[in-house]
């Protein structure tokens, strides 16, 4: 197949070259910013000649005869230039400054808080072509490895599953925003990428802030925020069609639609994608939908409307439980130093696709299940495969709307407000009852055929097949409304102010219902305190029922002052989060006879104080530095216990310090640059709860707080152009991410006898902060060979990448060895693009190859495991892993109109 496709690729490139007789060169550049424009097109209008800009948008066309042209300029978001030009011989210079076709794109920018040179935070941005070349249909995450101190992974290889960590800080403590809009989970700060998986198409680019940034919502953003920007209405009227092919029988239509400027008043754009596969790894398919709607209403002069309206209705298996090395490649784990040859002979190698999440089941079971579908409530159908059953799979359709106003209330003064809702639908399987299980090998995988014959042999008095075991369904419904009020005064050419206010409100529903009976007629179900012993059949609530709802209200103050080759911003922000539990299963001891379960807390009170300088030292040459501290409140398992009821009557806030220094450098000729930086990220009183039954027979949660964690670093980016056909860039970050002290806590298990306390004791001074690598490279090697034709080649390096580990477990003073460390690795993806010329102006053929050598390497590790580990002394052999996918390819064409 790969043989085949570069015969394609080379056919076309053959058939489009031409002897070089005159060339027209330039840069296209925004007027408003001077930034350049990347992916702009140029075509010589009558001829098929034409380029594309690069990544410092500059361009070359090559091949031209002598004559008089019009020379057209174009770009998705901005007014097409016509230019009527002389070809002689030799080379011909332009350069072009583009105007944006609407306000839509620049209001975007201030609602998510951008940040440009002149900020002074480090950060890095994706170019809308840069996610079109490198991400291939992969999760969004994956395509911010190239970032300094940024780690992504597919995990266990299922669509949407992916993971990111910045800094050191899993994305619960990274604030994402879509067109300035938080994502994140309300209860524990998670993001499921699977809800978002049609943003890659639509999205005009990334910016990923490190640190404290100077995102001025009152979002806590610890690790980093990542800033995700949509495309905007176009104002111009066309399309865009794209179909993709690629390894594990992927599938994938992407459809984009745009009206055009109507009536100088209003314009809408709509993207629609199809996506269908069987997955790299075993049972990993996917079955999705995507959709993206952008309108713009200009109503005067002065007010604009904007509605983004978003969401991707999804169903896919998943291979979320991790195995023993050997389990994946006998031969990689025995060559590893710390792992115990015996351990070998106790995992059976599987295969480096193995999913211990599906298992074949007869074809001759017959029974339907109750599904989500992602777009409404779930309802009675035929399952996924007749011959196989995933024993995980997530189903969920999460839409976003975001209703924009941007008014100019006065030469000084603007209000910005965005009005949301997003509501969820959906959850993931898994199994319930007595299920049997084939453990042969050490490997835990259901027996499907088994379960359905005990379950068939499970009669009742009346000869009914009662379920023993089941698969279950654990839904998490949610809606979530919030609006967020921004007021900018420009005081005066140098000072401006901002005041705003973010307020959210979220209810979830989390319960499980009956998903296959697999075989029975009814299972019975014993959860409910106050409706036991209940006969549940399809589709009905088993096992936990509740809701959790999320209170949140914040506001900041922020001002900026520039001034010639200095400038400065200070932002404070206060904000309070209200939790609240009603549970239907639960019976509350503390009323009388049976009666549901209601917790509530207090309003817990966190705040954010954060100062940044920037100072010129010449034109090209840039100095800054930024502190900060953040008090951030816990998030709901924290403080409510939703399993018990129990609740944290004293729960305290993590403290947060930030320091960084850094410098950045702009040749003047545009063909060298670097950002260099240090930081120190200070985190103190990470907390946790454990729960405990006291002596009088209630349930209560141990607070456990004090544990410190120091994160800090160096990160480097440059970028050098080497030739004008040839481009490097080069991300480095070298990190120190530990444990620093160990930590105690006292509780009272008798309140009737408060002067004896036992203690919880956690050992992990020195242990080092895993789950991602402390050292990381990114090259990027982008080249023109000819014309029309790019290839990008980027490499990734990762060392001293410690194994993820829960401190709770670390209670044995005697136990103080270090994690597991994963083998360092490099990997290599290549991106060939081929513009297509003539009638198909802005149009490409692509091809992505991932993991281009075929590398074998772990990318996910826990120390220690409970289920696949060997003999508990954190070595090779105790871990718990997933492998990195194996080489895989996706290519495509891209057609605009």
């Amino acid at each position: 197949m790969l043989r085949y496709l570069s015969i394609v690729f080379l056919s076309l490139i053959v058939s489009g070259s031409a002897l070089a007789q005159s060339t027209i060169t330039g840069k296209v550049t925004d007027a408003s910013t001077g930034e350049p424009i990347i992916g702009a097109n140029i075509l010589v209008m009558g001829t098929t000649q034409g380029a594309a800009t690069d990544l410092n948008g500059e361009y070359e066309i090559g091949d031209v005869d002598p004559g008089t042209y019009n020379l057209r300029v174009s770009n998705i978001g901005y007014v097409t230039l016509m230019e009527e030009i002389t070809v002689g011989e030799g080379t011909l210079t332009l350069d072009f400054e583009m105007e944006l076709t609407s306000e839509s794109l620049t209001s975007l920018e201030v609602f998510a808080s951008r940040s440009d040179q002149t900020t002074p935070v480090a950060f890095s941005d994706v170019s809308q072509e840069e996610i079109r070349v490198q991400l291939g249909s992969r999760d969004l995450p994956e395509v911010l490895n190239v970032t300094p101190s940024v780690y992504s992974t597919n995990s266990g290889g299922g669509a949407g599953d992916a993971r990111i960590n910045v800094r050191g800080f899993s994305q619960r403590n990274v604030a994402v925003m879509i067109n300035g809009v938080p994502v994140n989970d309300m209860e524990n700060g998670w993001v499921y990428w699977s809800n978002w998986d049609g943003v890659g198409d639509a999205a005009r680019s990334i910016q990923v802030q490190r640190g404290i940034s100077n995102v001025n919502l009152a979002v806590p953003s610890v690790g980093g925020t990542l800033n995700i920007i949509t495309d905007p209405s176009n104002n111009e009227a066309g399309g865009m069609v794209k179909f993709e092919n690629g390894s594990g029988a992927f599938n994938k239509t992407t459809l984009m639609l745009n009206s055009g400027l109507i009536n100088d008043k209003f314009a809408i754009s709509a993207v629609g994608v199809r996506k269908e596969g069987e997955g790299i790894v075993d049972g990993t398919w996917t079955d999705s939908w995507a959709y993206h709607l952008a309108a713009s209403y200009q109503i005067n002069d002065d007010n604009r409307l904007d509605l983004f309206a978003l969401g991707a209705p999804q169903r896919h298996g998943q291979n979320l439980y991790a195995q023993n090395i050997a389990t994946y490649d006998r031969s990689y784990a025995l060559g590893l130093d710390s792992y115990d040859p015996a351990a070998a002979d106790v995992f059976w190698e599987k295969g480096r696709l193995f999913n211990s999440n599906v298992s074949g089941v007869s074809n001759s079971y017959d029974g339907n299940q109750y599904v989500g579908d992602g777009w409404i409530n779930p309802s009675i159908q035929s399952r996924y495969s007749k011959n196989f059953l995933n024993e995980r799979e997530n189903f969920f359709h999460k839409p976003q709307v975001n209703l924009n106003w941007y008014s100019e209330l006065t030469d000084k003064l603007t209000l910005t407000n965005v009005l949301y809702y997003s509501g969820g639908k959906g959850g993931g399987t898994g199994t319930l009852g007595d299920i049997e299980y084939d453990y042969s090998h050490a490997q835990r995988i259901v027996d499907w055929n088994a379960t359905i014959a005990d379950n068939l042999a499970n009669l009742d008095g009346s000869g009914d097949a009662v379920a023993n075991g089941i698969i279950r369904n654990s839904r998490n419904n949610q809606w979530t409304i919030g609006d967020i009020l921004k007021l900018t005064y420009q005081a005066s050419d140098e000072l401006e102010l901002q005041a705003g206010l973010d307020w959210r409100t979220a209810e979830i529903e989390h319960y499980r219902e009956v998903r296959d009976l697999l075989g029975g007629r009814y299972y019975i179900d014993n959860s409910n305190d106050l409706d036991p012993n209940r006969e549940t059949r399809l589709g009905d609530k088993v096992a936990y029922n509740f809701d959790n709802t999320v209170d949140w209200l914040g506001g900041y103050l922020q001002g900026e002052y520039s001034k010639d080759k200095f400038s400065t911003y200070a932002t404070v922000g206060i904000s309070t989060v209200k939790y609240s539990h009603l549970n239907y299963f639960l019976d509350d001891p503390n009323k009388a006879g049976l009666q549901e379960t209601e917790r509530e807390s207090d309003n817990l009170v966190g705040y954010q104080a954060k100062a940044g300088v920037l100072y010129g030292l010449s034109d090209d040459l840039d100095l800054y530095l930024n502190v900060g501290a953040i008090s951030k409140v816990p998030i709901f398992d924290n403080v409510i216990n939703d399993g018990t009821g129990a609740i944290n009557e004293d729960p305290e806030n993590e403290k947060f310090y930030f320091y960084e220094a850094g410098t950045r450098y702009r040749d003047p000729s545009g063909r060298f640059g670097f950002n260099l930086n240090y930081y120190l990220t200070d985190r103190r009183d990470r907390s946790f709860t454990r729960g405990i039954n006291f002596q009088d027979g209630t349930e209560g949660l141990i607070n456990i707080t004090g544990l410190d964690q120091m994160h800090t670093g160096v990160e480097l980016e440059t970028s050098a152009k080497l030739a004008e056909w040839a481009r490097l860039d080069v991300a480095a970050s070298h990190n120190l991410w530990e444990y620093k002290n160990d930590v105690t806590a006292l509780y009272t298990p008798d309140q009737n006898n408060p002067s004896v306390q036992d203690t919880v004791s956690l050992f992990v001074e020195g242990l080092k902060v895993g789950n991602a690598p402390q050292t990381q490279f990114a090259y990027t090697l982008t080249v023109e060979p000819m014309q029309n034709l790019d290839i990008t080649l980027v490499g990734t390096t990762f060392m001293r990448h410690w194994s993820d580990f829960d401190p709770l477990d670390r209670d044995d003073p005697s136990d103080r060895a270090q994690t597991w460390q994963v083998p360092n690795y490099t990997v290599f993806n290549a991106h060939l693009n081929y513009a297509l010329p003539g009638v198909f102006e802005g149009s490409s053929l692509f091809l992505n190859l991932f993991n281009l050598f075929d590398n074998t390497y772990i990318q996910d590790a826990t120390d220690n495991s409970r289920f696949n580990g060997y003999d508990g002394d954190h070595d090779a052999d105790d871990a718990e892993v997933f492998f990195g996918l194996p080489r895989r390819y996706n290519f495509g064409v891209r057609i605009n109109f």
